[in-house]
């Protein structure tokens, strides 16, 4: 079970498309995050990887290296 609230726009133009579609905003909401939910796992997770194996470098050291 999950309840959102949504901005009023949004929440405009979910009533419009399942009023035009005949869905219901349940099925529209599901429908959308299935689809998108994938590309957000592989975004965090790439994001998540890339700090863990970051090497960082301090800034005076590349002041120090550019001559600045």
């Amino acid at each position: 079970m999950l309840a959102i609230r949504l901005p009023e726009a949004i929440e405009a133009r979910l009533n419009a498309l399942a009023a035009e579609t005949g869905r219901t905003k349940t099925t529209l909401a599901r429908e959308a995050i299935a689809e998108y939910i994938d590309d957000l796992e592989d975004y965090y997770l790439a994001e998540a990887r890339a700090r863990r194996n970051r090497k960082t470098v301090p800034l005076e050291d590349v002041e120090r290296e550019l001559g600045l």
